[in-house]
């Protein structure tokens, strides 16, 4: 158990060392923010026994004590709440709303224009009990095959360059995309892309080379 008492379900693949989930990264690099440290528990799509008691089926999933807190922006506000020794994720409250529309784009925008990138990669990746699953839910979001969806490799690449366009303009003048410092804002635009080049998409699809260079 770590100082702090947290414990963080994350998705994992095949390996379990190998955690490649956009959302818990985000949580990840709040946690860091705020210097806090966390048990990391491997949990799997199969696996929903294993956090039923969220009261839902999805990760990442924060235990803290008593609580359990489940969604990568719900678990920020708690730990902005719950934790205020530390560095803020907000900058102030004011800045709340502007960092919820940032995660919002960064779901909305930049998480499906990776995956029609290194979909199959996932694929290739995540343990063998997962894969039914995984290419079922994902072929009913797209509405075809996990292939046809990451058929035009040079086409999906030049789309996700376009989906970054704002954040590189406004990158050219400034650090952060909130100013001087890095907070909750940068972990949820950057999460999708720091998932992408975790080590479990060892592959020489050209997503690592498109995420490099943005």
């Amino acid at each position: 158990m770590t100082a702090s008492g947290l414990t963080l379900f994350e998705l994992a693949g095949a390996d379990s060392e190998l955690r490649f989930s956009p959302h818990c990264w985000k949580t990840r690099m709040a946690l860091a923010h705020k210097g806090l440290e966390a048990d990391r528990v491997p949990w799997r799509f199969t696996d929903k026994a294993k956090i039923a008691f969220s009261g839902q089926s999805l990760v990442p999933v924060l235990v803290h004590g008593d609580e359990s807190i489940s969604d990568s922006w719900r678990i920020a506000l708690y730990l902005e709440e719950c934790f205020p020794a530390g560095p803020s994720l907000f900058g102030a409250t004011s800045a709340i709303p502007v960092a919820h529309f940032v995660n919002s784009w960064a779901d909305a925008t930049l998480l499906p224009a990776i995956a029609r990138i290194i979909l199959v990669d996932i694929y290739n990746c995540v343990d063998a009990r997962d894969r039914s699953y995984l290419r079922s839910s994902r072929e009913k979001y797209f509405g075809m095959s996990l292939e046809a969806v990451v058929a035009d490799q040079p086409a999906h690449l030049s789309a996700f360059r376009m989906a970054l366009q704002p954040l590189r303009r406004m990158l050219k003048n400034q650090d952060f995309i909130c100013g001087e410092a890095a907070i909750v804002c940068s972990g949820c635009s950057c999460g999708p892309a720091v998932a992408a080049r975790s080590n479990c998409l060892k592959t020489t699809t050209p997503c690592h080379r498109g995420a490099s260079d943005s």
